[in-house]
């Protein structure tokens, strides 16, 4: 089994580049060796490192590049983090992964939690190409309705601030 020293992916013996970051692959010389078993951030990080500990395997967590945690803000570091793990643990840390429902069988994602508004779970959406004409008009059309809509808002504010000035004088 190969892996990458830069980002700790495995790869098959028949490969020479990772697929990540183009880096040249080692073979595995020590059962020690971290490897990446999956990214995680917040609360999932969490369960998946607590999970791997009480089955007695170590684990650890490195930070991803080019990622911001609010943990300034929130108190709470949210940003994603590469879990990795020895190479010798790898296929039991695999296997406790599955088992919490973190990764799903036979990939290396993680399970999203499915949302209950069905509009973000829809099918995208396919959008017409507009020609430039019907852009002008849409574009015409939408600054008047937005000018009248002004109009009425200041008319109708001017209105009403008279019609309060008349009750008192």
């Amino acid at each position: 089994m190969k892996y990458c020293k830069k980002c700790k992916h495995l790869h098959n013996d028949n490969e020479e580049l990772c697929t990540a970051c183009k880096k040249p692959l080692y073979e595995i010389t020590d059962e020690t060796t971290p490897v990446y078993l999956m990214s995680a951030g917040g609360f999932e990080l969490q369960r998946i490192k607590t999970a791997l500990e009480d089955s007695k395997i170590p684990c650890d967590s490195i930070p991803q590049k080019y990622t911001t945690s609010a943990e300034a803000v929130t108190g709470y570091d949210m940003s994603y983090r590469d879990i990795v793990v020895p190479y010798a643990a790898y296929e039991k840390a695999y296997d406790v992964c599955v088992g919490i429902g973190a990764i799903k069988e036979g990939e290396e994602e993680i399970i999203e939690e499915p949302d209950s508004n069905s509009e973000y779970n829809a099918e995208p959406e396919e959008f017409e190409q507009m020609d430039s004409k019907k852009r002008m008009i849409v574009r015409i059309v939408s600054a008047a309705f937005l000018i009248i809509i002004f109009a009425l808002v200041i008319y109708g504010t001017d209105f009403i601030t008279g019609f309060i000035k008349g009750l008192f004088s």
